[in-house]
């Protein structure tokens, strides 16, 4: 099988790059390579269902840029397609007096961003979200609720409709560069492409490696763990509820979110995966694990931030130690309240010095452009993110 461009991952942002090239270049032909047997099986398919507002990130950089325009992007598309969303706003909540500073920094940070947000008292919150804890808060009305496996659906029928393949089981194994492209081999047999890019998320370093480049950073993966609300419950949570997060850590804290189905997930914790694809506590791959603990950027990380994991794997151990960390947002909520949800894995690039990756990470060879890290807000920011990437493919055939 020969193509033009073969796109290795079928999430989010591998199908948003796909649905924007088969739209600007329709003489080109595409494939899109899936390991699973379905789509959006993993990140995409885990994570929150939030549309980000942009608010925390670093004004210019590529999460705040492609935030800002991806989140449009995503609104316009699912009203397009009549995929279900809601913009139903979001509040960042301080319950501690030192915690308003850093409230007070990301404020000024999502107006250095162009977001819509405003500083709240406690009357306001309560007015919002009756069962919320806080001294003050941002209210975000730009956030909102989506199911990204819906948008993955509907990228791909479009993808399909212009006559390009969506291949599962197609897992990518070996890349050998040819002087006219690539041959990739997966796991439904030779497929041969001029230029390919690389969306595999969990496992984008060592595709990576396969089309000759060292991306100077590994993909450590750390497991989400939700609990979701029971339906006794649920009016505890109107909309969106976070914490202030850590700035230290890339991960926003437990929190709580409303889905499109009316559950209420929370969540979610950040521990160390015994495997890529971790989604338990039991689940250990030996080779990836030990590829973790000998990666001298993770000796580094967790040298520096060994209290955080330590508290981090105490809260996934005992109920009762994440259910004080939900009771600073909602002190009403009990044990009885929770049922376990699905969980999670972040991929996330961590440096040989044991900096993580707070940016998209995108490198290129001749032949093939690498999605290094695309963590949150990569889901909101998607069909922005596949645009840049397509564009920078696109001068190599333009």
């Amino acid at each position: 099988m020969t193509y033009d461009i073969a796109i290795i991952g079928g999430g989010i942002v591998g199908l948003a790059t796909a649905h924007h090239l088969a739209f600007h270049y329709p003489d080109r032909r595409l494939v899109v390579l899936e390991k699973e047997a379905t789509l959006a099986a993993h990140q995409t398919g885990r994570n929150s269902g939030v549309i980000h507002s942009g608010i925390y990130y670093r004004p210019g950089s590529l999460k705040a840029e492609n935030c800002r325009e991806g989140r449009k992007a995503l609104v316009r598309f699912c009203e397009e397609e009549g995929v279900p969303y809601e913009v139903c706003g979001k509040v960042i909540v301080a319950v501690r007096e030192d915690e308003r500073p850093r409230l007070h920094a990301i404020l000024e940070r999502g107006r250095a961003n162009g977001v819509a947000c405003e500083l709240i008292g406690p009357e306001r919150l309560r007015a919002r979200e009756p069962h919320a804890a806080g001294l003050e808060a941002i209210l975000v009305p730009e956030a909102g609720i989506v199911d990204y496996r819906a948008v993955s659906a509907r990228l791909a029928d479009r993808i399909r409709a212009r006559g390009h393949a969506v291949r599962t089981s197609a897992g990518v194994r070996g890349m050998v560069e040819r002087p006219d492209g690539l041959t990739l081999a997966t796991a439904a047999g030779e497929i041969r492409a001029r230029f390919a890019v690389n969306c595999a998320g969990l496992y984008a370093d060592r595709v990576a490696k396969m089309s000759g480049q060292d991306p100077g950073v590994r993909i450590v993966p750390f497991r989400g763990e939700y609990y979701e609300l029971k339906p006794r419950a649920r009016h505890l949570c109107r909309h969106l509820i976070y914490p202030v997060p850590d700035p230290a850590y890339p991960f926003l804290g437990v929190h709580f979110t409303r889905r499109v189905d009316g559950r209420v997930e929370c969540g979610p914790s950040a521990v160390l995966a015994f495997a890529r694809e971790g989604y338990t506590f039991g689940t250990i791959h030996p080779r990836e694990l030990a590829e973790t603990l000998a990666y001298p950027g993770f000796r580094r990380m967790a040298r520096r931030h060994w209290r955080k994991g330590l508290f981090e794997i105490g809260q996934s151990l005992c109920r009762r130690v994440y259910l004080a960390s939900l009771r600073r947002l909602i002190p009403e909520i009990t044990l009885d309240d929770l049922a376990p949800a699905p969980s999670g894995v972040r991929a996330q690039a961590l440096r040989p010095d044991g900096e993580l990756v707070d940016d998209f990470l995108i490198t290129e060879t001749d032949r093939v452009v690498n999605v290094c890290n695309a963590a949150s807000p990569a889901a909101t920011a998607s069909l922005n993110v596949g645009r840049l990437v397509a564009e920078r493919l696109a001068v190599r055939f333009a």
